[in-house]
């Protein structure tokens, strides 16, 4: 009976179902495999498949639309690109592209992806972690609320729909009103709801010009604009777990394959194609893990994982994998003591709390894990330390 065995044989983890599969790399020896090959619910774990997505099917630097040029006339097909105005990534590429142009057009009509994806909690619509989905994002597709000495909003095309009161929540929920505690002083992100008309106006009103809606797609051959370096949004996606740069990061994937964006087909290809090497096949149907219906196995992330170490530089693929202990992920490692060992992302959803990454152990091998934990009902913090007690076992033993 092994360590982890014998952990869960305590009386708070008997009820609740626990998988873990360590592998060394370098021999292709598994270590540890616990219920490896049953399905479980990956959460924001799948944001790991994401990136290998990402990696295999988008460029250096992200597709930020497809275009048709005639004289000063641009024909814009948007690609799913999410950084346009994005709070946190600013790209301006597309923006910079179209401003000089005498006549934009833009057809917002390619995408057969759905604005939720299937199995998202309908409630969450106005917290952060759940904007739209769509073909054209703009601004994150949320509008940030600032209250401080006074009320700032971004995009300024919200500042009048935004009330200061003690009404309890953060929009309507089939309209764009938002609302603002006025006891609460900081900064709020509150998705919007995406609408052609809403898209035309916040590009008039940034690009000072007045933009046509095609009812068509424009039947020519297209070019590609490049934004920032796809790496940035990937870093962003897994260290801070971004929901919605992962749903746009599988839509920007289905681009390279049609003009049609969606992310069943960007799922749909990589099972086909570069997943067909699990050993089990997951169900997969969104890229940001919010879903309850996806369902993985330890053994497929450790496949996962490493196909990965194999194909990309580790001083690379390290710094796009956060680093984590018992607390949870760190943004800045500040321990000059220790140097970090674990480098992996986590997946939460209420009673699971799944771990996927890299270890790197004190004699220099590195190990590759997948620790997956579902339908707990004790508190996370206890389940993390679980995890980071055993792996820091490994990291001293192996």
């Amino acid at each position: 009976m092994t360590k982890f065995d014998k952990q869960l044989n305590e009386a708070n983890l008997q009820n609740s179902f626990h998988g873990l599969v360590v592998m060394d790399p370098a021999s292709n020896k598994v270590l540890y495999n616990t219920n490896g090959d049953k399905y479980f619910t990956p959460a924001s774990n799948t944001k790991i498949v994401t990136l290998f997505t990402g990696l295999k099917m988008i460029p250096k630097h992200f597709p930020t639309m497809k275009y048709l040029e005639k004289n000063d006339s641009v024909y814009v097909i948007p690609t799913g690109d999410p950084s346009w105005l994005h709070p946190y990534l600013m790209d301006s590429t597309a923006i910079n592209f179209l401003k000089p142009k005498k006549s934009v057009s833009v057809y917002l009509k390619n995408s057969e992806t759905e604005r939720f994806g299937p199995g998202w909690a309908w409630e969450d619509y106005h917290f952060y972690f759940s904007p739209e989905r769509s073909p054209l994002p703009l601004y994150g597709n949320v509008a940030t609320i600032i209250n401080n000495d006074s009320l700032e909003v971004s995009p300024k095309f919200f500042l009048d729909s935004v009330q200061v009161t003690y009404s309890g929540k953060r929009r309507d929920e089939f309209k764009n009103q938002f609302y603002m505690n006025p006891e609460r002083k900081d900064t709020v992100e509150v998705p919007f709801i995406v609408k052609e008309e809403l898209i035309r106006n916040l590009l008039e009103s940034v690009l000072q010009k007045k933009i046509a809606v095609l009812e068509s797609l424009p039947l020519a051959q297209k070019k590609v604009l490049y934004g920032i370096k796809s790496d940035s949004i990937y870093k962003r996606m897994m260290h801070v777990s971004d929901n919605f740069l992962a749903e746009q990061i599988l839509m920007t994937a289905s681009s390279t394959l049609s003009d049609t964006l969606g992310i069943q087909r960007a799922i749909d290809h990589m099972l086909e194609n570069e997943l067909s090497f699990l050993e089990q096949q997951p169900r997969w149907v969104d890229g940001s893990g919010l879903s309850r219906y996806n369902l993985f196995t330890p053994k497929s992330f450790v496949q996962i994982l490493q196909k990965l170490y194999q194909e990309v530089d580790s001083e690379r693929l390290f710094t796009l994998f956060p680093n984590w202990d018992a607390t949870g992920t760190i943004s800045k490692w500040d321990n000059p003591t220790v140097e970090p060992f674990i480098f992996a992302k986590t997946g939460t959803l209420g009673n699971n709390f799944n771990l996927s990454g890299y270890l790197k152990t004190k004699s220099g091998k590195l190990l590759i894990f997948s620790f997956m934990n579902n339908h707990f009902k004790i508190p996370n913090s206890e389940i993390r330390l679980y995890i980071y007690n055993l792996l820091k076992s490994l990291h001293e033993t192996h």
